[in-house]
């Protein structure tokens, strides 16, 4: 006869609640990790090395910062905030591409290109290229935030990604929100 199967004991992860196997695939693995090394270091071996050289990084720089003579302190030096009048401190903008698609009258699509400016790409000629690649209507128009963006007709929110990629190198970083 035949042994019953049992069932499999699965570890469910203390951090984000997902099987300890799917954790990197959840919301925030880097949460995870310190879990992760301590009650499975089996099953991710890499954050084990990773882990070993952050402490090595840690201890070179605790050595490279205290000074053998005990003439001066040594403090590290802090990042220059830039500060606006009322004490409000100014941002540096994220330098990411973010396509976003929106509908218009329950049946149009348009798909909007926020940031290429930020490369160092003209609009203008942007949107051209666009209108020409895609045989649709793209223009440069003003957004919400006052910002130029360009607007292409139709849903391209797919096939604009490997275009701007290829069309301009620079572009680093593309965010998709639908």
């Amino acid at each position: 006869m035949a042994e019953k199967p049992q069932p499999v004991r699965v570890l469910y992860c203390g951090e984000c609640g997902l099987p300890a196997e799917y954790c990197e695939f959840g919301p925030d693995f880097e949460k995870c990790k310190p879990w992760l090394i301590q009650n499975v270091p089996d099953l991710y071996p890499d954050l084990l090395k990773e882990a070993d050289v952050k402490d090595a990084d840690k201890v070179s720089d605790q050595l490279q910062s205290t000074s053998i003579s005990g003439a001066g302190s040594s403090k590290p030096k802090e990042e220059e905030v830039k500060r606006l009048p009322g004490g409000k401190i100014k941002k540096k903008e994220k330098q990411e591409v973010i396509i976003e698609k929106m509908t218009r009258n329950k049946r149009k699509c348009i798909t909007t290109v926020k940031g290429l400016e930020l490369f160092g790409v003209k609009l203008s000629d942007a949107s051209k290229k666009l209108g020409k690649k895609f045989a649709t209507g793209a223009s440069v128009t003003k957004g919400p935030t006052e910002k130029e963006q360009i607007d292409v007709q139709g849903d391209i929110s797919y096939d604009i990604v490997e275009f701007i990629t290829d069309t301009w190198p620079d572009v680093i970083s593309i965010l998709l929100l639908f």
